[in-house]
């Protein structure tokens, strides 16, 4: 069958960041062609709708699937799949990833029948079970993950090893529009899968079930020495937990004479647990980490369940810029914050060599902020569901928070972009610039016009043709396990020695670690 593999357009932080190339949906355009189909990608990031409806002509596929990653994107998806469905009515179409995935129900529903299924979980591991069903007739409601009006399937399972999917790289079109900071072009590539603590604004670990699996370093490096970019973005949520992991894979890094530069997101508590590993790394290409601290005090630490103290964190970064690498923090903005603490969280982000980057609490399905939130809902608005926008109740009017807020994000756009920016990193512009690589100087001056409080406040005024439906009143006891996508496997799913598995139990808050002793 001809396969149309799509994904949707950028969220608002990526109109000026970054814009990474799909792996997720490379990856299940990758299992597809191996189960034996024609199949294309049309990325939306890089792409028009413009494009989707020639390629939809042209190409003329017998299944379109969509990525869901984002909550934020799921109007969009819903639109295309109503138009796609009007001219062309055969056309077989379903949706996954990891947002969706937490309400296919509901997004089946808002659908009206113009898709035909969500495929929950990983994608990669079952998309060509479900093509199979699809071509031969067969019930898919016998497909692991698959939920549909009338139904759901079985559980939804793991890829059998992360050494047998591979990503289709050669689909995608515009291999060129792909950058992060001043990795332009740059490739993402994963080394493992999964995330083994539990913060309560994160659905990684309730998504995978708190495993955590890894590729082979040989696979690693195989892959590594077939992309062509320069710049690698590693996308493990957690780089580095299993130290002896991350020393293998810079060994045959090493040993194959691999020439990359890497950009990686890790925790502060990893980074002092496995010094050896990302001082290694740091010899061999690694040159900015991303290190989520969430909170500048204790009380803020506890709330986000990230048992890693202040002292702790000030220890990574010291460590971090001793090693020469750049660092970028993210610190997320309460909606209960009010002029004062925005003014202490501006003074101590000015104080810091670091880069820092602001983003807004956001309740997310599948985080147990979304259930134990006590906070109602301000909008049910699913593209208001980014990270950027205040959907909970704001101490201040909500105009000011949003002052407030881009007046603090414009720490970061003054110590490291527009001019300044420029001065510092002149000689990195030119050569991009002369390898006709535009992404990062177009970025440098384009925070005003994304960032903006009076645009921010209008979001709120667009009429929204897809609401949330209305959520139930916030649990007082929560049982973790319903919050799974993939249920938790316990031990024998985490590729941790038993070091490791005791150092991530003793990072994770106590109580939780011993109700979730078995997960």
């Amino acid at each position: 069958m001809k396969v149309l593999a799509v994904h949707p357009s950028a969220l608002m932080y990526t109109r000026v960041f970054l814009r990474l190339e799909p792996l997720g949906m490379e990856l299940v355009a990758g299992a597809a062609r191996s189960a034996g189909h024609d199949v294309q990608i049309l990325d939306l990031q890089a792409e028009t709708h413009e494009d989707y409806w020639k390629m939809l002509d042209e190409f003329q596929p017998d299944v379109v699937c969509y990525s869901g990653n984002y909550l934020a994107n799921v109007p969009e998806i819903l639109d295309l799949c109503r138009e796609t469905r009007y001219r062309n009515p055969n056309i077989f179409q379903f949706v996954g990833g990891h947002s969706v995935s937490f309400i296919a129900k509901d997004v089946l529903e808002l659908s009206e029948g113009t898709i035909n299924c969500i495929l929950k979980g990983e994608g990669d591991a079952t998309v060509g079970l479900l093509l199979e069903a699809v071509q031969n007739g067969k019930d898919i409601l016998e497909v692991p993950g698959v939920i549909t009006k009338d139904g759901e399937g079985p559980p939804p399972i793991f890829v059998e090893s992360l050494d047998k999917v591979r990503p289709a790289r050669d689909l995608l079109r515009h291999r060129n529009k792909y950058f992060i900071g001043t990795l332009d072009p740059a490739a993402s590539i994963e080394f493992a899968r999964g995330c083994p603590w539990d913060c309560t604004f994160c659905s990684a670990w309730t998504f995978y079930g708190r495993s955590y699996r890894t590729a082979s370093p040989q696979v690693i490096a195989d892959e590594l020495e077939e992309i062509k970019e320069p710049g690698i973005f590693i996308v493990d949520d957690v780089a580095f937990v299993h130290e002896e992991h991350g020393m293998a894979i810079a060994n045959e890094i090493k040993k194959r004479g691999i020439k990359k530069e890497y950009y990686l997101e890790t925790r502060a508590d990893v980074l002092l647990r496995n010094k050896e590993v990302f001082k290694v790394w740091s010899e061999i290409g690694l040159s900015y980490i991303f290190i989520g601290m969430e909170a500048v005090d204790e009380e803020g630490l506890k709330q986000f369940r990230k048992r890693v103290s202040l002292d702790k964190n000030f220890e990574a970064l010291e460590y971090a810029r001793s090693l020469g690498l750049i660092v970028a923090i993210n610190i997320i903005a309460d909606p209960s914050w009010d002029r004062k603490r925005f003014e202490t969280v501006r003074q101590w982000c000015l104080e810091i060599p670091d880069i820092v980057n602001i983003s807004v609490t956001t309740p997310y399905p599948g985080t147990e902020i979304w259930h134990k939130e006590a906070r109602r809902l301000t909008t049910r608005d699913y593209r208001l569901f980014d990270i950027q926008h205040a959907v909970l109740p704001t101490t201040l009017p909500l105009p000011e928070f949003y002052e407030e807020l881009v007046k603090t994000q414009q720490v970061l756009n003054t110590k490291h972009m527009g001019w300044e920016a420029l001065k510092d990193t002149a000689g990195i512009a030119a050569r991009l610039l002369r390898n006709g690589q535009t992404n990062f100087v177009k970025m440098l001056w384009k925070f005003n016009s994304v960032f903006n409080p009076k645009l921010q406040l209008a979001d709120h005024q667009r009429p929204a043709r897809y609401l949330m439906p209305v959520q139930p009143d916030a649990v007082s006891k929560l049982n973790k396990k319903d919050l799974y996508v993939h249920g938790p496997g316990g031990r024998k799913t985490r590729a941790l020695d038993d070091d490791t598995e005791k150092f991530v139990d003793t990072t994770r808050m106590g109580e939780c670690a011993e109700a979730d002793a078995e997960a």
